[in-house]
């Protein structure tokens, strides 16, 4: 309504000017009201009236002097107004009423109005405008009005410029995401308008598909919206059910306020209400979420969280849920009705901003919880499965390069055996190389000893382990263990032998330990016995090597119609030449093992936080290969038909060893063998092998015996290996855009743990997070783990193996319905561990969502059909349930 009062203003501004510049006296009246009302004289000095009374009479009676006896009103405008109209202006002098027609337009600050006919009444103080007709009758324009990001369009509207309230016909306005009709709508300030038989939607459709009816309706801008009994209708048939009355917040910035519930049935913890909360906004750095899930048999789980954030200096979340959790006994070993349990979980993550101290850095991740939280989740199947949690929290500090230390706290937890493992703390101090011989001001070529390079590197350990199934401070004091290492690696910078590059080094290493661990054989129990000794011990380890790698390139061209093509090999070979005097062994012992008299020799630091050094001498060579290979073919998108690029056929592959020739036996090492590539640019594989060229006994134990038959193409035994294979699939966009301008934007504010709770929640919810613009998608993994590895009773080996598939993906069944699902297959196990699946359906401003999880610990389904808004998302039909594994 403002640009009508700001229309008014400018007629009489237009007047004002249009008789000065035709020495016309325009009427008082329509003067007035852009003036004060009693125009001030200026105070007149008595004793040059006479002298001034005949200056006077000489004037003319048509001009115009100037005149500073006239001020200007603190109500007039203080801003420019600009106006146009395609047809005319008219000025009715005798009526005082201005008239602009065809397409009038006004614009004061950000207000916009646009009518076929604006009309002003002086005496009345009254604006009107309106639209025009066709030559049928039906609206051709309406009135229009404009300011920032609302915009109504009305029939008519009418303004008293005296009151400042005014009173519209059949408008349609937006405020926030709400569309309003209006029949009559009255606007009673500048920031509230009272609605008369409104219909308000979240749909931005000329014809929406739903709607709210409503007698009365009351809204503040970028405040509220409240509404009497509304009744909603679909496609324009109304409903006969209906809400007693409507609170809709308008706020543009968060706002505290109540979280609605959605409903669930369970066979196992009963009905019950789930997201039931309240969100607090304490200030603009801090706010708190807090969530509850009520169960009809008892259960019960309350959900704290609360994210702060100080630009440029931190940013953090802190989630603390606390469960009881009480489900139906379904023939376990308790004769009770109910299992009952009470557990919790806390995720802390922690940023701050590298410019608010430069030089250090602050962050934490923690994730602490009972180890059975994760498995009384419902309707989480990803959380339900995960049995590893871990925490970290850190800080650093470097001194301008040279020096850096870090500080760290670790936790890690294992759901399935239940141990607990948690490193207070970890510190971590490094020197960069430096050389101590350097000449502050080189003069000339360097010397060699110049560039003997010096470093520094220390880790200091602590860690105490227990089993939350039994704990006890003094049993976790007693599995304190400590340990520190220290590092001094010198280094000499050599010039390069043609395309080969050698570096000598030598280096120190001195382990601290806070234990002592001895194994002897029990012959009445006939076990191994172990006994711990506390104090403080050192082992120390020096080595000295000189290494020399090289490149070399090849190619091979094939032949072929469309020009041919060549592959490109490159080999990277590397040699060192090691010694390594025998320090460590003063530590190591033999101990019987078994009933049999067979004897292994272990380290007295074996078992131990940090590891133990590894016996005898070595005297020898360490080798390995490296390759790429890469063929460049013709770029068929290219139009001159000249242009090739290079396709990667194998990013690498090769393998790495050693020889000891100063070990009497098992003087050959290991061989690492691995392989890495991408195909098509759409399959990865990454692959890798443990070879030990000796053979073994019947119980597993190596003997000094290589093993290798060629007529079989034998040589050694596998020991360890692992394959992972990964692939994805996606159609095209059906509007063409590329997977850049698809990408969501990524809030640089969101903690790791909220990026993380929002993709389990996608993954938990997929029909929320559907994308109709691709047909289809699929993604496919394998992974493939084994290890040899020594039984606890030391009787022989054993092969421990993993292996997994895991898929998911989604199509379009039609442009509006779509069907995806994703799940978990461990080969290893024989079984489909977790399985969910969803159909979705577009319903333009609504959506149906179908989740369905047949497999897990729950078995559940959820139909879900509500608006896409969420100023109206609590307006929802939800029907969950969860099922117990005994049926479905």
């Amino acid at each position: 309504m403002l640009p009508i009062v700001a229309c008014g203003y400018l007629l009489i501004l237009t007047f004002l000017k249009q008789a000065g510049a035709t020495n016309y006296h325009a009427p008082v009246g329509l003067i007035q009201p852009a003036y004060d009302t009693v125009p001030r004289l200026q105070k007149i000095d008595t004793s040059r009236t006479k002298s001034n009374s005949l200056a006077q009479k000489k004037q003319r009676p048509d001009s115009i002097s100037k005149v500073d006896t006239i001020r200007i009103s603190k109500d007039s405008i203080d801003a420019p107004i600009k106006y146009a109209a395609t047809d005319s202006g008219v000025l009715i002098i005798d009526t005082k009423e201005f008239l602009l027609y065809g397409k009038a337009k006004t614009e004061y600050k950000d207000l916009q109005m646009e009518a076929a006919t604006i009309r002003y009444d002086q005496q009345t103080q009254m604006v009107k405008a309106y639209g025009s007709l066709d030559s049928t009758g039906n609206p051709m324009s309406k009135p229009q009005f404009t300011q920032g990001e609302m915009k109504s369009v009305s029939d008519s509207i009418f303004y008293d410029m005296r009151t400042a309230k005014g009173l519209t016909k059949n408008t349609f306005f937006q405020e926030g995401e709400i569309y309003v009709n209006a029949q009559k709508l009255k606007k009673v300030s500048a920031t509230e308008v009272f609605a008369s038989k409104a219909r308000f939607t979240t749909c931005n459709l000329d014809t929406p598909h739903f709607a709210f009816r409503t007698s009365r309706m009351k809204i503040v801008n970028n405040k509220l919206g409240i509404s009497s009994a509304a009744f909603p209708e679909f496609e324009g048939v109304p409903m006969p059910i209906g809400i007693p009355f409507g609170i809709f917040p308008l706020n543009k910035t968060p706002q505290s306020g109540l979280m609605a519930p959605a409903f669930t049935a369970s066979e196992d913890f009963g009905l019950g209400l789930e997201g039931l909360g309240y969100y607090f906004l304490i200030s603009d750095y801090v706010d708190l979420t807090t969530r509850t899930n009520l169960y009809s048999y008892g259960g019960w789980m309350v959900n704290f969280n609360s994210k702060y954030i100080k630009r440029y200096t931190f940013t953090g979340n802190l989630n603390l849920t606390i469960q009881n959790t009480r489900a139906l006994n379904r023939g376990g070993i308790s004769k009770e009705e109910f299992n009952k349990s009470r557990s919790f979980m806390i995720n802390w993550s922690h940023t701050r901003d590298s410019r608010a101290r430069p030089g250090t850095s602050f962050s934490g991740n923690v994730n602490f919880g009972s180890t059975r939280f994760n498995q009384n989740l419902l309707n989480n199947p990803f959380q339900n499965f995960q049995n590893q949690l871990s925490s970290s929290i850190n800080f650093t500090k470097d001194w301008r390069g040279k020096y850096n230390l870090s500080v760290n706290a670790n936790h890690n937890q294992n759901n399935n055996t239940r141990l607990v493992n948690l490193n207070l703390p970890t510190v971590n101090f490094n020197v960069v190389t430096f050389y101590p011989f350097q000449r502050k001001e080189q003069v000339g070529a360097s010397k060699w000893y110049e560039k003997i390079g010096i470093g520094y590197s220390g880790n200091l350990q602590n860690q105490l382990s227990f089993y939350d199934t039994a704990y006890n401070f003094r049993r976790m004091l007693d599995t304190l263990q400590w340990g520190a290492q220290h590092n001094i690696p010198i280094t000499l910078s050599l010039p390069s032998l043609g395309p080969v590059t050698v570096a000598p080094s030598v280096s120190y290493e001195e382990r601290w330990y806070g234990q002592r661990i001895f194994r002897s054989w029990n012959s009445a129990a006939k076990r191994v016995d172990t006994t711990i000794q506390r104090g403080f011990y050192a082992a120390r380890q020096m080595a000295f090597g000189i290494s020399a790698n090289t490149r070399i390139f090849g190619t091979y061209n094939i032949k072929s119609k469309d020009g041919g093509r060549t592959i490109r090999h490159e080999v990277r070979p590397s040699l060192s030449i090691n010694y390594r005097p025998d320090m460590a062994k003063k530590y190591y012992y033999n101990t019987q093992v078994d009933s049999t008299g067979r004897q292994l020799r272990f380290s007295q630091f074996e078992g131990g936080i940090i590891g133990a050094f590894s016996e005898g001498t070595f005297g020898g060579l360490s080798f390995g290969i490296d390759n790429l290979l890469e063929m460049k073919v013709k770029d068929k998108t290219d139009s001159t038909g000249k242009a090739t690029k290079k396709i990667k056929l194998i990013d690498g592959f090769g393998f790495n060893s050693s020889y000891n020739f100063l070990a009497d036996s098992f003087a050959l090492g290991n061989f690492n063998i691995y392989a890495r590539s991408t195909l098509f640019d759409k399959i990865n594989i990454t692959a890798g092998m443990n070879l030990d060229p000796y053979d073994v006994d019947r119980q597993g134990y190596r003997v000094n015996r290589i093993l290798f038959d060629p007529a079989k193409l034998k040589f050694g035994r596998i020991t360890s290996g692992n394959l992972a294979v990964s692939t994805s699939f996606t159609s095209k966009p059906k509007d063409g855009s590329t997977d850049e301008k698809r990408e969501m934007p990524i809030d640089p504010f969101m903690t790791p743990e909220e990026q993380q709770r929002q993709l389990q929640f996608a993954r938990a919810n997929p029909a929320e997070f559907t994308d109709f613009n691709i047909p289809w998608s699929l993604n496919l993994g394998y992974s493939l783990n084994f290890n040899r590895v020594l039984k606890p009773d030391f009787t022989g080996f054993e092969t421990q193996l993993f292996s997994s598939i895991n898929f998911n993906g989604d199509f379009s069944l039609t442009d509006k319905w779509k069907l995806g699902g994703n799940g978990y297959y461990d080969i290893s196990q024989g079984g489909l561990q977790q399985f969910s699946m969803f159909i979705t359906r577009e319903m333009h401003c609504w959506q149906l969502s179908v989740n369905v999880t047949p497999i897990g610990l729950f078995r559940s389904f959820n139909i879900t059909i509500n608006p896409k808004s969420g100023i109206l998302r609590d307006l929802r039909i939800n029907r969950s349930r969860v099922f117990s594994n005994s049926g479905f």
